[in-house]
């Protein structure tokens, strides 16, 4: 018990250390649209139930379900893909606005959002109608427009995390993601620490040299399939035999079976491999980034891996096809792909565990990809993942209905790429990573993990960094948008506070009650001796941080080193933004910008005789007691 304890301390102290981590998402953002619907009886027209809409519910998906679960596990998150002008567009804004991801969407007039609508009835997907595919191409000024949006956001999350930022790529084959943005991301991989991909073609992907993948097991059998003329070593287990022939398309069959010495009974899963001449192979329907994980049972895992139940083992469907396979048809001997080909045969599967087979070839997909880290999702069966020291670590799921599952491949990606950019192992990693996606999947909708729930699966408090008072300016971001989402309005107000008194005191309680969370941000010493002087601060800003964080009135306190605290006020977009003075708003400096982010400006009238200036006079004074001057003010300073 006492090391189950100290293994989950361990990883709570790994969600804590990515708290404010910036994260540029960048890829197919989509908009997830539910309806629920109620139905006691069929129609006369055919044998279809009649059903009654009762409510709907629209979520982010796709690359846009990345970004909120990244913000929602406490990460600073940035969303940069097209996105139609059009009404879903404008209701994927607002799911990002509500969930806190800074949306650096480009409108794209004339291509419309990608939406994947689904009809449900007692809670089981009756049907579901996808808009948008990769013939909705992005036109020159679209792609030029993107490209700016994607240099200005990694400065921008450069200049407020001070260090580089993590990359994540979701592709899955809608058109936000055209050779000329791969090539520019691969040009610039530089500027990113830790870079994750997610894509239905990883063969796209050649030179991004990715911190780690997480391809579903039919996007690993794909690009296996591809990669011509490799052999797996003698001795190696379950292994793919590769026919000779033209390897510019790689190979034409491919068997499972046992390699010299394997244990397994053989087993023959025929596939002909796609020969697309474009030399891609993309799922047009979100697939596992923001797609249901698919099962042949009907049931569907947290990673959420669609088409995982097929490829090299044969094990049913291949889910949704790619672009190039044109439909699916169902055979009497297994599932038969038209357009290219493919052949499952769903008895000769009968026993081959898919975790053995990734397993088996994980070194060659690290190979293929240029990956530091290949996790290959499994649906039901959990995860696959393997690292630079060739040691498989294997984590497992829970069953659960398929329209519980949607999107909770999202959640494991950015529970990954987290760990991975904050540092931690990766057997901690993938820990944290099926854990997010297992915690998603308690209900019908497009899976969300919140850091909150993270942390209670792990048994750790909960009033942890989110909630104390002192917090780093890495961290603020992350904090107020927890708040946000719960619908509390957010107070900010900004000083030196160098000798804390009774005008301070009634003058933060004041703000406070103003909304339902105050945020001071306190000038640091540098900055308080170039506004008030060389002999300023009094108190070092370690004192006088940790008496504001002592007051019941204040909830958050944050240090900044500028003269301004114009960076912090659009970092925290203030609901209300607090000044104490007998001026009219109008005269703050701050108040364009405040009004501009949408929130009010207030100022605070003085509290008679209480001021630091003059507390300082009296303490130089050695008691002696000066002038009182009525304009003294509890103006912060």
């Amino acid at each position: 018990m006492a090391g189950g304890a100290a293994e989950q301390r361990r990883l709570a102290a790994v969600v804590e250390g990515w708290l404010g981590r910036p994260v540029l998402v960048v890829g197919d953002a989509m908009l997830d649209d539910w309806r629920f619907a109620e139905s006691d009886r069929l129609c006369r027209e055919a044998p279809a139930p009649v059903l009654t809409l009762r409510r709907r519910i629209s979520a982010a998906g796709g690359a846009a379900n990345t970004a909120v679960n990244v913000a929602a596990l406490g990460g600073r998150a940035v969303l940069v893909a097209p996105v139609g002008a059009d009404v879903a567009g404008d209701e994927l804004h607002d799911c990002l606005d509500r969930a806190g991801v800074w949306d650096r969407t480009v409108n794209q007039p004339g291509r419309p959002t990608p939406v994947k609508r689904r009809m449900l009835a007692g809670n089981q997907i009756l049907l579901r109608e996808d808009s948008g595919d990769a013939d909705d191409a992005l036109d020159d000024d679209g792609v030029s427009r993107l490209l700016v949006a994607l240099d200005c956001a990694t400065e921008e999350l450069l200049a407020v995390g001070g260090e580089p930022p993590t990359l994540v790529v979701c592709d899955y084959g809608l058109g936000a993601l055209p050779d000329a943005v791969r090539a520019w991301l691969v040009t610039h991989r530089e500027r990113y620490a830790t870079v994750a991909l997610d894509a239905h073609d990883l063969a796209d992907w050649r030179g991004l040299a990715p911190t780690v993948v997480t391809p579903s097991f039919a996007e690993a059998t794909r690009l296996l399939a591809r990669a011509a003329g490799a052999r797996p070593a003698p001795g190696a287990g379950l292994h793919l035999d590769h026919p000779d022939g033209d390897p510019a398309d790689g190979p034409s069959e491919l068997t499972v079976g046992v390699s010299p010495g394997g244990a397994w009974p053989h087993q023959d899963v025929h596939r002909s491999a796609a020969t697309d001449p474009t030399g891609s192979a993309t799922d047009p329907t979100g697939g596992s980034g923001g797609g249901t994980a698919g099962s042949t049972s009907g049931t569907a895992g947290p990673t959420g891996s669609t088409g995982g139940a097929a490829g090299l083992a044969g094990l049913g469907a291949t889910g949704e096809p790619t672009a190039g396979e044109g439909r699916v048809a169902m055979t009497g001997d297994g599932l038969t792909v038209t357009g290219t080909g493919v052949t499952v045969n769903a008895t000769a599967g009968e026993g081959v565990d898919r975790a053995v087979l990734a397993e088996s070839r994980l070194a060659e997909l690290r190979a293929h990809t240029g990956a530091d880290v290949v996790a290959v999702t499994l649906d039901t069966d959990g995860a696959v993942v393997g690292g630079a020291d060739g040691e498989p670590r294997r984590s497992h799921s829970t069953p659960v209905p398929a329209s519980h599952a949607v999107g909770a491949g999202d959640a494991y990606l950015a529970a990954m790429t987290l760990a991975l950019a904050a540092d931690a192992p990766l057997p901690t990693a993938a820990q944290l990573a099926q854990l997010a996606a297992t915690i998603t999947v308690s209900d019908t909708g497009t899976c969300v993990c919140r850091r909150e729930d993270l942390l209670v699966a792990l048994d750790a408090p909960v009033d942890g960094a989110a909630h104390r008072a002192l917090v780093g300016t890495g961290e603020l971001a992350a904090i107020v948008a927890e708040h946000r989402r719960a619908g509390r309005a957010i107070v900010f107000t900004n000083g030196c506070f160098d000798v804390l008194h009774r005008g301070h005191v009634r003058y933060l309680e004041q703000a406070r009650a103003l909304g339902d969370l105050l945020v001071v941000a306190v000038n640091s010493d540098g900055s308080v001796r170039r506004l008030k002087g060389p002999d300023r601060p009094v108190n070092p800003v370690e004192d006088r941080v940790a008496l504001l964080a002592a007051l019941a009135c204040v909830d958050h306190v944050v240090v900044f080193e500028e003269d301004s605290p114009a960076g912090l006020i659009e970092t925290v977009r203030p609901d209300v933004y607090v000044k104490g003075g007998d001026y009219p708003p109008e005269m703050v400096p701050e108040a364009p910008l405040v009004r501009r982010l949408g929130g009010q400006v207030r100022t605070l009238g003085y509290v008679p005789d209480r001021s630091t200036s003059a507390i300082i006079d009296r303490i130089r004074a050695h008691g002696q007691e000066p002038q009182e001057d009525p304009s003294l003010t509890s103006k912060p300073s």
